[in-house]
């Protein structure tokens, strides 16, 4: 699924794992190195199959915050409020009550790193501001500080947004992530793709799937997918001025940015973030999903008469930064408070979890918004240990996964799975691993992408034909109608959900 991805070689959190590594839970203030920290959250995923911060004890919040870059994501709500989950998209930050809960927790945080710094103003401490959620994201140092906000009734949460384990020299660069969106050679006509008119190539697993057949019904006209990745190359004209060719039309692409620029004490440190795709990843996951059926003999997409926003909300497809962190969740605010979105698709994600990006998703929820998040992307001995990633694990979206041609219930070399997974598309050649059929960074000529990564903009690209058919659908009965038509139904797999998606029976 990325660049760089959840794989860690054995390296400091793996061996780290290994060893008796002691962690004080009750009130110790030592300072935690990258080794403990990590053994803890490798263990803790073991245990019970997530990291969540607040099982974390506030020395490790704390030593955190100096391996990463010191910015806390505190959730606040007014004393006594309860039930904010299930609420967040009906709350009013600027109400009398949650203005008085922000600046309660806002000036008990500003009295705490004034111990440490006397100097430190309001505006340097908070990094970026928040339109929608009841969150704040600030520059913390003191370990006192979270002591009082995780003692304080004003506060949901206190965690660190930008740690996650190992460090970049102990990752392993992925096949499906930064860097490998380029035409594919070789590709072979009847058996890597099939040539359809006007001008344009199927995929070779789209068969499985049954989607040649569901376009007799459905190409997704009238739905608009929002596809938070890496954004979308400027230089990729069949995701610009030829997004409307051949047999796609009256069809609309927006390209927008929610990453942030980073920040130091409040002040900006990088450039101001453009939509173009940096990476390569966004511009594979949208030519999946909608790549026109055209005539210039690219590969076409899914739903190739569906609208589309690409968002860049990352770097890379591992949210292992604060400000991708901060992007994704805005990112799905984003896509939820628009009215012409129907379907979200991430085929990003992180080993730990975050309680900014879970609100976000519930907000988006909330909204009645379908979400498909990719369940993970790793080598094949990882995934033996650690399934389905953050935030593909929620239950308020369908966690996607890639099995291969000749086994169904056989993941494809580097896919995650487990019982969280809710459906799987085939995508990987078991003969040689040849991946599926997409848009490069530019030019007609296909490239192939894999992993839980295409996996997930087929999902959502098969639920855009669905909910096109069925527009006066709910979310819930668009899901149903996949679920019920899928090829597990109705015995649920324990590792592969539902199991393949069928298009035609779900656009019949």
């Amino acid at each position: 699924m990325k660049k760089i991805v959840f794989t860690l070689l054995c390296g400091s959190f793996l061996l780290a794992a290994c060893k008796k590594t002691a962690v004080n839970t009750v009130e110790d203030n030592s300072a935690l190195n990258r080794s403990a920290i990590d053994a803890f959250i490798r263990t803790t995923i073991q245990k019970d199959q997530k990291f969540e911060w607040s099982t974390a004890p506030v020395n490790m919040i704390w030593s955190a915050l100096n391996e990463s870059d010191h910015i806390l994501s505190v959730g606040y709500k007014p004393a006594g409020e309860m039930n904010v989950d299930e609420r967040l998209h009906l709350i009013d930050i600027n109400s009398a009550a949650w203005i008085h809960a922000k600046n309660e927790v806002l000036e008990l945080i500003l009295a705490s790193e004034k111990e440490l710094d006397p100097s430190l103003t309001m505006d340097q401490l908070v990094q970026w501001n928040e339109s929608y959620l009841p969150v704040l994201d600030v520059y913390v140092r003191n370990q006192a500080t979270i002591r009082l906000l995780r003692a304080s009734a004003w506060v949901r949460y206190a965690e660190p947004m930008g740690y996650e384990p190992g460090t970049i020299d102990n990752r392993i660069v992925s096949s499906s992530g930064c860097g490998s969106n380029v035409a594919e050679p070789g590709l072979t006509e009847g058996i890597d793709f099939t040539t359809l008119l006007p001008n344009t190539k199927q995929s070779w697993n789209y068969g499985y799937h049954k989607i040649p057949n569901a376009w007799t019904r459905s190409t997704g006209a009238g739905v608009k997918v929002f596809i938070i990745d890496t954004g979308c190359e400027f230089d990729q004209e069949n995701l610009g001025s030829s997004f409307n060719q051949g047999n796609s039309s009256g069809r609309t692409i927006d390209r927008i940015v929610t990453l942030p620029r980073a920040t130091f004490l409040g002040f900006p440190t990088g450039p101001v973030e453009t939509a173009d795709d940096g990476c390569g990843h966004g511009t594979s996951m949208a030519g999946a999903c909608a790549a026109p059926r055209g005539l210039d003999g690219a590969a076409c997409g899914v739903a190739y008469n569906a609208s589309l926003v690409t968002c860049r909300a990352a770097e890379d497809v591992f949210l292992d930064d604060s400000r991708e962190v901060k992007g994704a969740s805005d990112a799905f605010v984003n896509a939820a408070n628009r009215a012409d979105v129907k379907i979200i698709s991430m085929s990003m994600g992180r080993i730990t979890s975050s309680s900014q990006m879970s609100d976000a998703i519930k907000y988006a929820y909330g909204k009645g918004k379908l979400m498909f998040v990719a369940a993970g992307t790793s080598f094949s001995w990882t995934s033996s240990w650690y399934g389905v990633i953050f935030p593909a694990y929620m239950t308020q979206v369908n966690a996607i996964t890639g099995v291969r041609d000749n086994q169904f219930n056989n993941t494809c070399t580097s896919c995650h799975s487990g019982s969280e997974t809710d459906f799987t598309i085939v995508m990987e050649k078991a003969i040689n691993e040849r991946h599926p059929l997409t848009l490069a960074m530019s030019g007609d000529a296909p490239s192939t992408v894999g992993g839980s990564s295409v996996s997930t903009a087929t999902a959502a690209g098969i639920a855009a034909l669905v909910w096109s058919r069925f527009p006066t659908f709910t979310r819930d009965q668009v899901l149903n109608k996949m679920i019920a038509t899928s090829a597990n139904y109705p015995v649920r797999n324990s590792s592969l959900g539902w199991g393949n998606l069928n298009a035609d029976a779900a656009t019949n």
